[in-house]
């Protein structure tokens, strides 16, 4: 089918779908097509979930059919099963680009985050400090802190640039590296304030930010579904990609007199990027976040890419007791994925954020909401580019595709028609995306 054709038909339907979504929704919801591989576990009164200020009805945001608590997914010919070991109580499969939902279980259940909400957390505060920047830290920057905490080893009194800092949020999950950035952005509650109004303007309505590291506090939940739409957002940015994709980096250390300052190794806790603790690395990996606490259990987002079809999972507290079972249902689920490209009808999508819709037609949104580039200036949905994530260096040695995987080229990209743009409401636009070529 020639291009233009394919084009016309995508916004034909477009146009169909935007009109008949508000009626959808508004309907009773759709059997579910499949049954899910276990039932939903009923929430527990003494789990964070349970303590969620908002006790509302299940979010709808998505599609009807993401509110459900059984396992979701339409097969077509020739489509592959799901996997049968899935334990996760919630989980998601989607597309990156065109945000179509291949498969979810429970999307919308709010459970603790853990670490994945350090997401939030960068693509909320990313765009406000420049990477060169340096910052001394001060030792109120680091009160506050949960007992047990992971920290990336930060030191008071000692100056740190604000890429150090991100370094230490992304590769150690380091909560002292999040106080400090917090401390910066005039302190935790004004952070959090930040980053609940940046969830709320992405549409990410399961969400309820208590901490910015993610730590476990009464009422702070969010869902697999919001955690993927924090993924696919943060994803826009430049430095997010860079940070995300980066298997391991030399962060700084203490300085002697008269010497150089000293340096010392980090590695990526994210083990489907670097193929670690008995965990193999995943073809085509390119982050994105990872977490573990008592309340939350192991909760995880992943990104990858094959054959230019750029997928998103999130895998929220699996109860297998199987070794490291949150990266490998992950990987469990992007195999499912990509066998399934073409072969299953979406299920739900993940919706724009909220100021997209203005920016789109009235200029770029402004504010926390707006997509931002890695620089911190608003990024026009129009623009017509996309800044390219550095290749980061693969935890083993050899070609891994991690560098490559999900790389939005740095060329000149193609411009839609005006037409096509103003009536495609999906979030990134499809045809705005690039990469670089696969190894």
């Amino acid at each position: 089918m020639p291009a233009v054709e394919k084009t016309v038909k995508k916004t034909v339907l477009t146009v169909v779908a935007a009109a008949l979504l508000p009626a959808l929704c508004a309907g009773p919801a759709a059997a579910a097509t499949t049954a899910g591989p276990h039932p939903s576990p009923s929430d527990s009164s003494g789990s964070p979930e349970s303590s969620a200020p908002a006790k509302a009805a299940r979010s709808r945001i998505g599609g009807a059919r993401l509110a459900r608590t059984a396992t979701q997914v339409q097969l077509g010919p020739g489509a592959p099963v799901l996997p049968k070991d899935l334990s996760g109580e919630s989980w998601i499969v989607a597309d990156a680009e065109s945000g179509d939902v291949l498969a979810s279980h429970d999307a919308h259940r709010r459970l603790a985050p853990a670490s994945t909400l350090k997401m939030l957390f960068a693509d909320t505060l990313l765009p406000r400090f420049p990477a060169a920047g340096t910052h001394k830290v001060l030792p109120s920057d680091l009160a506050g802190m949960g007992e047990g905490s992971s920290l990336v080893g930060i030191k008071e009194n000692l100056t740190y640039t604000v890429r150090d800092l991100w370094l230490g949020v992304f590769l150690r999950s380091g909560n002292d590296a999040v106080h400090v950035l917090a401390a910066m952005n005039h302190g935790v509650p004004q952070t959090v304030r930040d980053m609940q109004a940046h969830a709320e303007d992405l549409q990410a309505l399961d969400t309820h930010v208590v901490s910015p590291d993610g730590y476990d506090a009464p009422g702070q939940v969010s869902s697999a579904y919001d955690l993927t739409l924090f993924a696919r957002s943060g994803l826009q940015k430049k430095d997010f990609r860079t940070y995300c994709s980066t298997a391991t980096a030399q962060f700084p250390g203490m300085t002697k007199k008269g010497k150089k300052r000293e340096t010392f190794g980090i590695q990526n806790t994210n083990r489907l990027l670097t193929g670690a603790d008995g965990v193999t690395q995943y073809k085509g990996i390119a982050g994105v976040k990872n977490g573990n606490t008592t309340h939350a259990g192991a909760t995880y987002t992943a990104v990858a890419e094959r054959n230019g079809h750029v997928l998103l999972v999130t895998v929220m507290k699996p109860s297998s007791t199987e070794s490291q079972a949150v990266y490998k249902e992950a990987a469990r689920l992007l195999d499912w994925g990509f066998a399934s490209e073409g072969k299953v009808t979406p299920v739900g999508e993940l919706v724009a954020p909220g100021s997209s819709a203005a920016g789109r037609s009235g200029g770029a949104a402004t504010g926390g909401g707006a997509a931002q580039d890695g620089k911190g200036g608003a990024r026009g949905a129009g623009s017509g580019k996309a800044s390219a994530p550095a290749a980061a260096a693969p935890g083993k040695g050899g070609s891994s595709g991690v560098g490559t995987a999900l790389a939005i080229s740095a060329g000149v990209l193609l411009l839609l028609a005006a037409g096509v743009f103003l009536v495609n409401r999906r979030w990134p636009l499809p045809d705005l995306v690039r990469r670089f070529p696969r190894r």
